[in-house]
């Protein structure tokens, strides 16, 4: 009896594990010390003000997994995790530095590994953070032999005077809403329920209201917001910013509201991606449940001060970068008041 007997392929973790170190290397800079492969990864802060705050987020990609895995399609999902990460310590006005993955398989296909890698790299690469190391971990019995899951974790900077935690929110402050690309990595347990598994629909059907496939509409990469953000926060324009992942507009925005604060949000003062509309549709799902489930297309909520709104508006057309005004900051308790289009209760 031999490892590769019970299920273990080590030969084909090695090749998976050279293709990895060539995609990390080429997201490398100064600060990186050592190749991916030891037992930690070793990055340099040297250059760092003093007042520099470390920021860090850990997350994973979630059944849309499910999506990559019907569609043999494997090369977005790093991308997914990246972009997730690096968006969830923006919110704090940090810039990243560095990112560790861990991606669990049944069994190890070096072609698989390396689409995902490779997207992992491309999306570090694309805001100047480091892949400096991970695991790989071969788990027949565990998982299905075509199956894996993918997690990580990432580490920003942020200076302290510089941390935005939402403490300077006020009654009067604007709210701006940033488009989604679609689901993003969230409420993917209720879409397949829906559209796969009670209404039957095909991954490679082409859907009129979609302008395209299925499994392309759900796939669609998770946005990333820092290039978008990264020149506001510089500028110190933002007062608050909500990364709207799971629980929707309604959960995630009271996060950052400071007592004797209440978000009121326009229902219809931004356009409402079609598989949104589909989903809540065919599946008859109540308007709290799409609303503390999905993005609903914002992706981002921005907070600023009714005397800073114009700067920003202005920095967003000039990157051309859409956005709706979506709503103010009222007083009342940390929460969410939903208000139609036109009217303020």
């Amino acid at each position: 009896m031999r490892y590769r007997d019970a299920g273990v392929d080590i030969d084909a973790a090695s090749q998976a594990k050279k293709r990895i170190k060539q995609l990390a290397r080429s997201t490398f800079n100064k600060h990186v010390l050592r190749e991916v492969g030891a037992f930690g990864g070793f990055f340099s802060l040297e250059g760092l003000p003093r007042d520099a705050v470390l920021v860090s987020s850990v997350d994973g990609v979630g059944t849309k997994l499910k999506i990559a895995f019907a569609m043999n399609r494997h090369n977005t999902v790093g991308a997914d995790l990246v972009n997730h990460c690096v968006n969830d310590i923006a919110v704090h006005g940090a810039q990243p530095l560095y990112f560790l993955d861990y991606l669990a398989s049944g069994k190890m296909h070096p072609q698989v590994v390396t689409e995902i890698v490779g997207g992992l790299a491309r999306a570090c690469r694309k805001v100047g953070c480091a892949l400096v190391g991970g695991e790989t971990a071969e788990m027949p019995g565990f998982y299905p032999s075509d199956e894996y899951d993918l997690a990580g974790c990432i580490v920003g900077w942020v200076r302290r005077k510089r941390i935005i935690d939402g403490s300077g929110i006020r009654p009067g402050d604007v709210i701006l809403g940033l488009p989604s690309a679609g689901l993003h990595t969230n409420g993917y347990s209720l879409a397949r329920k829906v559209l796969l598994e009670q209404e039957g629909l095909s991954l490679t059907r082409r859907l009129p209201e979609l302008g395209r496939t299925l499994g392309d509409e759900l796939l669609a990469p998770h946005r990333c917001y820092w290039p978008a953000v990264q020149p506001l926060l510089a500028r110190g324009w933002l007062k608050g910013l909500v990364h709207i992942t799971g629980g929707g507009i309604t959960d995630n925005t009271p996060r950052i509201l400071p007592v004797g604060t209440q978000a009121e949000v326009r229902l219809g003062s931004w356009p409402v991606l079609p598989v949104f509309d589909l989903i809540a549709k065919l599946g008859r799902v109540p308007g709290d449940d799409m609303l503390r489930t999905f993005n609903m297309g914002l992706g981002l909520l921005l907070i600023v001060s009714a005397r800073d709104r114009q700067k920003v508006v202005d920095a967003l057309k000039k990157r051309r970068e859409k956005f709706w005004e979506v709503g103010r900051i009222v007083r009342g308790q940390p929460s969410v008041k939903y208000v139609t289009a036109g009217a303020s209760a």
